[in-house]
């Protein structure tokens, strides 16, 4: 499971989106869950170190 750090402001749009678009581009299957001031990514555990890899190349911040 990822987690995006928080809290979000609830004013903030296309975190999610944007996130989740890097994961599809490398056919990483995701199932989101979304609170008021955060966001959950979870995913196959197989798929875990492919999503940090993709999401560290396109300048997120990731923290384990």
């Amino acid at each position: 499971m990822l987690k995006v750090e928080g809290p979000l402001d609830f004013s903030l749009i296309g975190i999610l989106s944007s996130i989740s678009t890097v994961l599809a581009q490398r056919k990483i299957s995701i199932f989101a869950i979304s609170t008021f001031d955060t966001d959950y990514i979870l995913l196959k555990s197989q798929d875990f170190d492919n999503a940090i890899q993709a999401l560290t190349s396109e300048g997120y911040e990731v923290i384990t």
